[in-house]
């Protein structure tokens, strides 16, 4: 088992889907940070047999909508004086701003860059998003974020 020192002020990032990780880590920048933090690759899970989790020994500023994007199984931890002091579950957001690019050579935000990239939610249950000006369709979890 990995030993990893415990977090004093910081966050935990747990319930990662296994294998989406290093895209938390690199959207949220951990790679090129002045402090402590670590990325576990598939821990064990009871639930769901293996996930990842992220710990960073720092409080930074995070666009929950994006993380519940990426993966909305993810809960964030909030660590002061080494307790957990809040828990924050992911949800699907109803609609996320320049997070994915439309990859619809005729929509308008191909050729007008100035034009924000804007989706929004259309069936919870497949976790699909529309482009809100061409309507192409392009499911949570499945596209890289930009």
């Amino acid at each position: 088992m990995i030993n990893v020192a415990e977090i004093k002020n910081g966050l935990v990032i747990d319930h990662i889907h296994a294998g989406t990780g290093w895209k938390v880590f690199k959207w949220l920048g951990l790679d090129n940070v002045k402090f402590s933090c670590v990325l576990i690759i598939n821990a064990v899970s009871h639930k769901t047999g293996t996930k990842d989790i992220i710990k960073i020994d720092n409080i930074i500023n995070i666009d929950y909508s994006v993380l519940g994007f990426i993966d909305s199984n993810i809960t964030v931890s909030v660590i002061q004086d080494s307790k957990v002091v809040r828990k924050i579950k992911m949800e699907l957001p109803e609609k996320v701003e320049n997070v994915i690019q439309c990859k619809n050579p005729r929509c308008i935000t191909t050729t007008e860059h100035y034009v924000p990239q804007q989706f929004r939610l259309v069936d919870k249950e497949k976790k699909q998003y529309r482009c809100i000006y061409c309507d192409a369709m392009y499911t949570a979890g499945n596209v890289g974020v930009e």
